[in-house]
């Protein structure tokens, strides 16, 4: 179970000055033998685990006192603000701890949608040969992705780059007829026809974004925004 020690309303946006340290009990977390807990970073829109870092009781209040992320470097043994060098900081949204009090749960918003020092997104992006993709932080970001590689390596016979060669006349008359079959399996209130209909609608969305190049992510936010 994940106890949450700090949650923030994801639509709002944390300011510089931000100061939630006096609702955070600093006391509860248990540090390893070095005064370290571990942290790891996940992106607040789709779940994607960015980073693992450690914390020390310091960097944990700067991280709330400013509303950015604040580790502590073993190597150089000082903190570490992320992103200061490379202008990548992570906007804090929340931190949770776990059940043992003994690990960090920091989601945040990352700058320039990369958090690893090797320019990807994520420190979490090698894969075994076998693996094509990495896996996937929701099911729609992970269709979304083998869109956009269909987009930009064609494969024959892909039904996606049928749709995605044909443009906006081909893609936007499916979006049509889909949207059309949700309205009618609604309408026969069809439980399992309408899972089905709506799986196709958005689906056939998705290739439309990804033509015109609109992030997935940025739907996404404007999602967010709705929360109300």
């Amino acid at each position: 179970m994940i106890k949450v020690i700090l949650e923030v309303i994801l639509m709002s946006s944390l300011s510089a000055d931000a100061n939630f340290i006096d609702v955070i009990p600093l006391d509860k977390i248990q540090y390893n033998e070095q005064g370290l807990v571990p942290a790891i970073a996940q992106d607040y829109l789709d779940g994607t685990v960015l980073m693992m870092a450690w914390m020390n009781q310091d960097s944990l209040q700067k991280t709330l006192e400013t509303g950015e992320a604040w580790y502590w470097s073993r190597s150089r043994q000082e903190l570490w603000h992320k992103g200061a060098t490379s202008g990548h900081i992570q906007k804090l949204k929340a931190i949770r701890y776990d059940c043992d009090s003994d690990a960090l749960l920091i989601t945040v918003e990352q700058v320039g949608d990369i958090a690893c020092h090797t320019g990807e997104r994520s420190c979490f992006h090698q894969l075994e040969d076998h693996q094509k993709i990495a896996p996937p932080a929701d099911t729609l970001s992970g269709v979304y992705e083998v869109i956009c590689q269909r987009r930009d390596h064609p494969v024959e016979g892909s039904y996606t780059r049928t749709l995605l060669a044909g443009g906006d006349n081909k893609i936007l008359k499916k979006i049509g007829e889909e949207a059309a079959e949700v309205v009618m399996a609604c309408k026969d209130d069809e439980k399992d026809a309408i899972a089905s209909e709506v799986a196709d609608l958005l689906y056939h969305t998705l290739v439309a974004l990804s033509y015109h190049h609109v992030d997935l992510k940025d739907v996404y936010r404007k999602l967010q925004e709705r929360r109300r």
